[in-house]
């Protein structure tokens, strides 16, 4: 199991609503944040997979609300690859403050496709290779 965290994420006006507390569909973004940043710390990201044919969209999403993130806090994204990617690639999440209080957990799923054919396809090779160590 592979768990990575990514620090210093600021939570600005625009993420909040009139109370200053976090709007609940920027959770999502947060997701993608945590996401995007673990798979460079595997070496890879989105970018490069979409111009090798591949895309990654999500096909299912949770979300479980604690507490609430609010205006200016500073947030730990905590993620966690539970198990090795095979045409599915899940992420789980754990967000907490500046005081280490856990505000939010989540799951996202998302799906490997090819895009010039709209279907499902496995793990790329090198994806693959990159996670094996931390599930040996």
């Amino acid at each position: 199991m592979l768990t990575y965290d990514v620090t210093d994420i600021r939570v600005r006006y625009y993420d909040t609503d009139q109370m200053g507390i976090v709007y609940y569909g920027n959770y999502a973004r947060f997701y993608e944040i945590g996401r995007v940043e673990t798979m460079r710390y595997l070496g890879l990201n989105y970018k490069e997979l979409e111009e090798r044919g591949i895309s990654m969209p999500v096909y299912d999403l949770t979300s479980r609300f604690i507490r609430p993130a609010k205006y200016d806090d500073l947030l730990t994204i905590r993620v966690t690859i539970p198990q090795m990617p095979k045409t599915r690639f899940m992420f789980a999440y754990e967000i907490f403050n500046q005081d280490g209080v856990l505000l939010n957990t989540g799951q996202t799923t998302l799906v490997f496709v090819r895009a010039d054919t709209g279907r499902p396809c496995t793990a790329p090779d090198d994806l693959v290779e990159a996670a094996r160590p931390f599930f040996a």
